[in-house]
C-alpha cells in the first residue's frame, strides 16, 4: 500500500510544483486584469451586496435561500483543512508558504466566482424541485460533448467523500473518548451519512447554525494566542515574509524549504482549503433561489476571505507558540499550541474539530451524490454511498499526510480540468 502513496507524492509533487501551480497563478491574474480587481470592489461593498443578494430570492421559491448557500459554502471550505492542513503547510513548505496561501485565495476568489456564475448560468431544474448545476453541465457547453463532464463527474466523486478530514475526526474520537478506532469509525459513519441525507437544503441549516460558533471560537482563542505572544509578532512576520522568497534553513524537526516548495505546499493548500476550482461550490451555490448569477457568486470573495483569515489565525498559533518545528502528527501542532492556554485542551479540540470537520465532510458527500446522480440517475446515488462508506473505512487505518495526498493530487486534477473549462468560457463571465 505504501507503494500506492509513493507514487501519489510523486505526482503531487509535479502537479502542484510546476502545472497546477503556474496554471491557478496565471488564471488568477487573468481574471485580475480582465476584471480590474473586482474583488476589491466586492469586499468595499460588503453590506451592500448582502442586501442586495437577500432581495433577489425568486418569488416562486424553487431552491435555497441564497445567505444559506454561503453557510453552506463556508461549511465546505472552513473545515479541518484550516488548522490540520495548514500546519502541514508550514511543516513542510516552511513559514513562508502563508504568503502564497494568501496570493493563492487573492487571485483565487475571481476563479471561485466564475465557477459560481457559470454554474448557475447553466445550471438546469431537477425532480426535487430545486436546481443541478456546477461543473459537469458548464464544461459540456465548454468542450461540446460530455466526456469531460464524466471525468469531472468520477474525480468530485473521489473528492467528494472527503477520508482525510474523516480520519482526523476519527483519531480525534480515539483519543479523546478512548473509543477502539472500529467504534471510532462505525460512530462517525453513521453520523456523516444521515447528515448527508438531507442534501444541501439541510446542509445549508446545519452549516447556519455551527459555522458561526466555530468561527467566533476560534478567531477568539486564536486572537488570546496572538495577543499573548504580541512581542514575537515583528520577529515572526519578518520570518514569514523573508522564507516566502528566499526559503528557510532547518531547525530542529523543520528539515528546510526553498521558495519554490513554499509556493508549491502555500497554494496547494489554499486550493484544498478554499476549493478554488475544485467545483464544490459551484456545485451547492447552484441551488439558489437567485436567478442572477452574479449577485450569488460574489459571495465567493467573501467566503474565500473568511477562509484566509481561518488559515492565517492557525498558522500564526503555530509560528508564535513554536510548536512548528517539532515532529508531531498533523492534528497535534494546534492542539499542543493551545494546551498551554485551555486547560484540557483535548476536549476543546474534539469540540473544535467535530464543528470544523463534520459540515465539510457531509458538504463534500451531498457534492459526490450530485455527481454520482448525474453519472446513472437511477443507482448513482446507492452505489456512491457504498463506494464512500467503504472509502472512508479503509483510508481509516493510514497515515494522515499519506491520506491528505489522494485529496491533494485529485484536487489538482479536479482544478487543471475545471479551469481549462472556465477559460474557454470566459467571455461569458460578467464581473459585476
Amino acid at each position: 500500500m505504501q507503494v500506492m502513496f509513493d507514487y501519489l507524492a510523486i505526482l503531487d509533487d509535479l502537479l502542484w510544483q510546476y502545472i497546477a501551480l503556474f496554471i491557478i497563478l496565471a488564471s488568477g491574474a487573468l481574471f485580475a486584469i480582465k476584471s480590474r480587481f473586482f474583488q476589491f470592489r466586492v469586499l468595499s461593498r460588503f453590506t451592500e451586496y448582502i442586501i442586495e443578494l437577500h432581495k433577489s430570492a425568486s418569488p416562486d421559491k424553487v431552491g435555497t435561500k441564497p445567505l444559506r448557500l454561503y453557510f453552506a459554502s463556508i461549511g465546505g471550505m472552513i473545515g479541518l483543512g484550516n488548522i490540520v492542513v495548514v500546519a502541514t503547510t508550514v511543516t513542510m513548505g516552511g513559514p513562508g508558504s502563508l504568503i502564497w496561501l494568501w496570493i493563492a485565495s487573492f487571485l483565487g476568489m475571481l476563479i471561485k466566482y466564475a465557477e459560481i456564475y457559470l454554474g448557475i448560468k447553466y445550471r438546469v431544474h431537477n425532480r426535487k424541485g430545486g436546481y443541478d448545476g456546477g461543473p459537469m453541465y458548464y464544461l459540456q457547453h465548454a468542450f461540446g460533448n460530455k466526456f469531460v463532464s464524466i471525468i469531472i463527474c468520477l474525480l468530485l466523486c473521489i473528492y467528494g467523500a472527503e477520508v482525510s478530514q474523516f480520519l482526523v475526526l476519527t483519531d480525534t474520537i480515539m483519543d479523546t473518548l478512548h473509543f477502539e478506532r472500529e467504534l471510532a469509525i462505525m460512530s462517525m459513519l453513521v453520523l456523516v451519512m444521515l447528515g448527508a441525507a438531507g442534501g444541501v437544503r439541510y446542509l445549508a441549516n446545519i452549516c447556519a447554525v455551527l459555522m458561526p460558533i466555530f468561527m467566533m471560537g476560534y478567531i477568539g482563542i486564536g486572537t488570546l494566542v496572538i495577543i499573548d505572544n504580541y512581542e514575537k509578532l515583528p520577529a515572526v512576520l519578518a520570518m514569514i515574509w523573508n522564507s516566502a522568497w528566499l526559503g528557510h534553513a532547518p531547525i530542529g524537526g523543520f528539515l528546510g524549504s526553498s521558495m519554490l516548495m513554499a509556493a508549491h505546499y502555500g497554494v496547494s493548500r489554499a486550493v484544498y482549503s478554499g476549493d478554488i476550482g475544485i467545483g464544490y461550490d459551484s456545485i451547492i451555490q447552484s441551488e439558489t433561489q437567485t436567478r442572477s448569477p452574479h449577485k450569488q457568486a460574489r459571495m465567493a470573495v467573501y467566503a474565500l476571505l473568511t477562509d484566509s483569515i481561518i488559515c492565517t489565525i492557525s498558522t500564526l498559533i503555530i509560528l508564535l507558540t513554536g510548536v512548528w518545528h517539532q515532529h508531531l502528527k498533523p492534528s497535534e501542532y494546534v492542539a499542543t499550541a493551545l494546551s498551554e492556554y485551555i486547560p484540557n485542551v483535548k476536549y476543546f479540540m474534539a469540540a473544535l474539530f467535530f464543528l470544523a470537520g463534520f459540515t465539510t465532510i457531509i458538504g463534500y458527500l451531498v457534492v459526490g451524490q450530485k455527481c454520482a446522480r448525474y453519472l446513472n440517475p437511477k443507482v448513482g446515488q446507492l452505489l456512491y454511498l457504498c463506494y464512500a462508506a467503504a472509502a472512508f473505512i479503509f483510508f481509516s487505518y493510514h497515515e494522515q499526510n499519506n491520506v491528505l495526498l489522494l485529496m491533494s493530487v485529485s484536487g489538482g486534477l479536479l482544478m487543471i480540468i475545471n479551469l481549462a473549462g472556465i477559460l474557454r468560457l470566459r467571455n461569458e463571465i460578467k464581473f459585476m
